[in-house]
């Protein structure tokens, strides 16, 4: 049996994600972010296709490398205005029923005993279909506007990020028994004293020491996504992820890529086939190729370089202004995303990649490849991907919106289907039993199922 595809739509609660100035263009809404109906819409035309989750990404601050300035992000609406993605997922699921989503939220920026409090409530009001993308954030603007005077060196980050989910999965694992709230009207008892309990979590970054707010929910812990790709992310995403959400710009890297996860995975002592590895994608799908190109073209004509290399100066940490437009990438170390600078380095070995071209090939998509043609155009292409590297399935993002999920929803996931490459039913329960076929709850591998409540940090591994 061929391997099933997994699709996830990826986008922003903003006027624009990763094709800066689309926003330009007659037939995208991205403008209508703030409108309800535009987020429930989506919603309601992503389950009609049966695609996976919707998976919001999200930055704290903004893109001020390029040129020194955030100028050049406000101009061109790079990812700004930005509101917050959390907020939007009730809208969504009161119009869905099987639907997830995975919603971005960074361990640097808020105190993990809140924020564990938020993603129970979602959990809840989802029926279970949320999902928490952890990252631990790569733009200096948002430490300082906290209070910080700068961003924690990178691997810093992840030590943070290890106590965080030690603090969190004390709270959502332990803190109330199974059978905590008895709900019990003649008694009056709602809830037994005895088996709810506090952490007492005491650490070198935090200190929690009373109980969860929440009674369990669904699944305790969110289905849980993480993006690192550095050496230290990887080693994080093969202690803790569920997916891995990758951005490589080839076959040739994303292979490596995902051989290299899954070999952490096992080294971690967990089962590497549960662990999907996820690339980002975009696709333009229409009726023949000639249409998708002529699409393709049509963005491109209001597509913004500068916003572009806004975007990438961000995640490298390179302010890409000050660059000769010819002058060749090299692989440089920064104290943003170190992979994409790796990636770019590495995606073809017979070739080396100039800050215009960069700029050309990030207009569309950001640092992920494109393809664009018919629906059997882009289901071999998407095939050949998966066959040839392993991966398990894309985040796709949006050139134009919704004409670019329209043109997945109806015309591209039919074709895979035919294929038996794709679902054709939502399997039931929540997030976690959709995605993996198993249970609500992590399994007895996962690190999130071994903390105990009162022990440090480290004792979660």
């Amino acid at each position: 049996m061929p391997k099933q595809i997994r699709l996830n739509a990826f986008t922003m609660n903003s006027v624009g994600h990763l094709s800066p100035g689309l926003w330009r263009h007659p037939r995208d809404e991205s403008r209508r972010y703030l409108d309800l109906g535009y987020w429930t819409g989506l919603a309601a035309t992503l389950e009609r296709g049966l695609i996976d989750a919707v998976f919001l990404a999200d930055v704290l601050g903004v893109y001020d490398v390029y040129g020194g300035s955030r100028d050049a992000a406000v101009r061109g609406g790079v990812q700004l205005p930005v509101n917050d993605p959390l907020q939007v997922i009730p809208a969504m699921a009161a119009v869905t029923e099987h639907l997830g989503f995975g919603v971005t939220a960074s361990v640097s920026f808020e105190h993990p005993y809140p924020f564990a409090r938020r993603m129970s409530t979602l959990d809840h009001l989802t029926r279970g279909r949320i999902g928490w993308n952890i990252v631990t954030s790569y733009l200096n603007s948002g430490a300082l506007n906290l209070g910080v005077s700068g961003q924690e060196a990178h691997d810093r980050r992840y030590e943070i990020a290890e106590e965080y989910l030690a603090v969190v999965y004390k709270l959502w694992e332990r803190s109330w028994d199974d059978d905590a709230v008895i709900a019990d009207a003649a008694s009056g008892i709602y809830a037994d004293p005895e088996r709810v309990h506090p952490i007492d979590h005491v650490g070198e970054f935090f200190r929690v020491p009373g109980i969860h707010l929440s009674e369990p929910s669904p699944q305790r812990t969110p289905f849980l996504f993480q993006a690192g790709a550095s050496p230290r992310g990887v080693a994080f995403a093969a202690a803790h992820a569920e997916n891995v959400f990758v951005a490589a710009p080839s076959k040739r890297v994303l292979a490596g890529q995902v051989a290299g996860l899954r070999e952490a995975v096992a080294a971690a002592g967990r089962d590497a086939g549960r662990v999907a590895v996820i690339n980002q994608q975009t696709v333009i799908v229409a009726e023949t190729d000639a249409e998708a190109q002529r699409r393709l073209e049509e963005y491109l004509a209001v597509a913004s370089a500068e916003g572009a290399l806004t975007l990438m100066s961000g995640w490298t940490g390179i302010d890409f202004s000050r660059l000769d437009p010819d002058a060749v990438l090299r692989d440089q170390e920064s104290n943003a995303i170190q992979s994409v600078v790796r990636a770019f380095s590495a995606a073809d070995p017979d070739r080396e990649w100039t800050v215009r071209e960069i700029a050309e090939y990030a207009r569309i998509g950001g640092d992920g490849p494109v393809i664009a043609g018919s629906p059997e155009t882009v289901a071999d292409a998407l095939e050949a991907w998966v066959d040839e590297t392993g991966v398990d399935g894309f985040n796709l993002a949006a050139a134009a919106v919704p004409e670019t999920w329209e043109g997945v929803v109806d015309l591209l996931v039919p074709e895979l289907q035919r294929r038996g490459r794709y679902q054709t039913a939502y399997r039931p329960g929540t997030l976690r039993e959709k995605l993996t076929g198993a249970g609500p709850r992590l399994d007895d591998t996962h690190p999130a199922a071994r903390v105990s409540i009162g022990e440090p940090a480290g004792n979660i591994r």
